[in-house]
């Protein structure tokens, strides 16, 4: 190894050093010789793969497996969305409110959310001067001791920008719920609803696209071998789970000012559209998804939830199929239990999008045998709903600053719940960022090493995320090299929602669930 020589900043030419000042004689430079010490690593990523992950006994919510991701970090969308993407959603909700104020006749209804939205200009003032996290009121709501006790564990004297973003994220949004529960009339106001409503009624294209060729329960062609029906529901399942994959791009958090015709290209159903973004799922567990539910007999599946909408509808058309197949007859939908990250689905979203089809006026240019197809569809799944085939639930654990790893450790009684599914879906970014503790893994990072307890917890299910890639976050690649050349010639890639992963863990389902 070659001597290196200790590193003396050069003296101006114009300015006399100390020592040229009190007359003495520059040291000359001393060689070290470090032959014999470590090696140094060849690049940083070395370093990065040497230290990483975090042994369990290490890890917490402020110290994930791999460096969190945080709001100051300028080379990651947190910065953005702590900067700029939160403030300008929490504008338009206060915007919403104030639409919902003006619309009010009752004295003491107005001053009531007169009091919510000083609230909301309270906590803009908050996130925009990156002040520190408070705890929760107690507003009457059952997660308050979840919520302080994290913030007092872990996030003491942190701000918005310096804890970890999915955590100053999620404090966000329950901070601005605690703006209406803490009044009188307004604890169940979504201020989110109207978007909701109106990116689905801009949807009319993909939405008959899908509700005209399941309006009527589908048949296979009778006259033909086992063998020959069998490769025909293949591949309708794998067309579907990429209708389910791809209706996760339309995320109102990310669509703040987007045209009509955005919006239908990201809605795009067709086959021809589904066959050229195959090659865009980087990381592709589809064949062996398949595997799996072909397996399944009268089984039972959950979807954790996502987006309203039309990614909520899309989800209802997978699930109707996956009843119609026989491999199913049962779906949890775990959804939220009030607004959260702008579109994610409330059981009124749920309700709504069921009544809309059967009884609303959303799409006023269809013809009447496209709104008979949605119609019919939709009453298909009331009665899934009336007979319990359809399930829906919303435990409060969704809305907390947990991620899935502390599940098995803060939800018992959910982890219990889902060890009994034959499969469970998590829909969407957001969850695929709490599977993963949402830190800078190797993008080869294997998926069951990624979500930890969820996958190697005693009773852990099969689990599969479908997420269309809209944050940093990204494993269950074959290596690293496909998300350096990415980084390398599609600066942006990760935010884009123009590559997604379907991975599947295969858990430990069977196994006598244990907690200490």
């Amino acid at each position: 190894m070659a001597p290196v020589a200790s590193q003396v900043a050069p003296p101006r030419p114009d300015f006399p050093t100390i020592s040229q000042q009190n007359g003495v004689k520059p040291v000359s430079k001393a060689v070290l010789h470090l032959g014999h010490l470590p090696e140094k690593p060849k690049s940083p990523t070395e370093f990065h793969k040497s230290t990483y992950p975090r042994t369990p006994t290490r890890i917490d919510p402020n110290n994930p497996p791999w460096p969190a991701y945080r709001g100051y970090h300028e080379y990651s969308f947190a910065h953005a969305t702590m900067g700029h993407r939160l403030p300008t959603i929490l504008g338009k909700a206060i915007e919403d409110a104030v639409k919902t104020l003006n619309e009010q006749t009752d004295e003491d209804l107005i001053l009531d959310l007169l009091g919510c939205i000083e609230r909301m200009d309270d906590l803009m003032k908050d996130l925009s001067g990156n002040a520190k996290l408070r705890p929760i009121v107690d507003d009457g709501e059952g997660d308050i001791p979840l919520w302080n006790k994290e913030i007092a564990k872990y996030f003491q004297g942190k701000d918005f920008m310096n804890a970890p973003w999915l955590f100053a994220e999620a404090y966000k949004y329950r901070r601005l719920h605690e703006c209406f529960t803490l009044s009188k009339d307004w604890r169940e106001l979504d201020v989110f609803f109207r978007q909701k409503c109106d990116t689905f009624s801009r949807s009319q294209q993909a939405v008959f696209e899908l509700a005209t060729r399941f309006a009527r329960p589908f048949k296979l062609p009778e006259g033909i071998t086992e063998d020959k029906k069998a490769l025909m529901l293949e591949a309708m399942f794998l067309e579907l789970t990429q209708v389910c994959l791809w209706g996760n791009s339309t995320d109102l958090s990310l669509l703040i000012n987007m045209t009509e015709e955005d919006i239908k290209k990201l809605q795009s159903t067709g086959g021809d559209h589904l066959a050229a973004t195959i090659q865009n799922i980087l990381g592709n567990d589809l064949p062996e998804l398949w595997n799996v539910v072909k397996d399944l007999n009268n089984a039972r599946v959950d979807f954790v939830l996502d987006n309203a909408g039309f990614e909520l509808f899309c989800d209802c058309v997978y699930a109707d199929f996956l009843i119609q197949s026989g491999h199913v007859s049962k779906v949890h939908f775990h959804g939220k239990r009030f607004a959260w990250f702008v579109s994610d689905v409330t059981f009124k979203d749920f309700n709504w999008l069921i009544n809309s089809m059967v009884y609303g006026q959303l799409f006023p240019t269809a013809s009447d045998s496209e709104l008979d197809a949605l119609r019919t569809l939709g009453e298909r799944w009331k009665t899934y709903v009336r007979e319990g085939k359809w399930i829906y639930e919303q435990h409060a654990f969704w809305c907390t600053g947990f991620t899935f790893w502390d599940l098995h450790s803060e939800a018992p009684d959910l982890f219990l719940h889902l060890s009994k599914s034959d499969l469970v879906f998590f829909k969407g970014d957001l969850n695929h960022r709490k599977l993963t503790y949402d830190c800078a893994a190797p993008a080869s990072t294997p998926f069951d090493i990624a979500i930890g307890p969820m996958a190697n917890f005693a009773g852990a299910p099969r689990v599969v995320s479908l997420r269309t890639i809209k944050s940093d976050v990204v494993v269950g690649l074959d290596s690293d090299e496909t998300a350096e050349r990415l980084d390398r010639e599609e600066p942006g890639w990760k935010i884009s929602g123009k590559y997604a992963v379907v991975l599947l863990s295969h858990g430990r389902p069977g196994e006598k669930v244990r907690f200490n």
